[in-house]
């Protein structure tokens, strides 16, 4: 893990983490009613492993979702 430089105010620092963000409540939050807290971590979890990470696609990963590039890390791991 590597600490953010950017200052407080600075648009690009966290601009990833913000894109997630934003994307998981477009996409799941405001749409769905959680009768309870631990009810929506589950539901976000599920989300994460099963949508997000499996079919979204990236443009700073070159157009590869998070797991085709986990398993490539994964991959040359295991061959090194």
């Amino acid at each position: 893990i590597r600490q953010s430089v950017g200052r407080t105010g600075i648009c690009y620092d966290n601009s990833m983490a913000e894109s997630f963000f934003a994307t998981l409540k477009n996409e799941r939050v405001h749409r769905t009613v959680y009768p309870t807290r631990e009810h929506a971590r589950r539901d976000i979890a599920r989300y994460i492993e099963l949508r997000y990470n499996t079919t979204r696609r990236h443009s700073a990963l070159d157009y590869r979702t998070p797991q085709q590039v986990h398993d490539e890390y994964l991959k040359r791991q295991s061959a090194a």
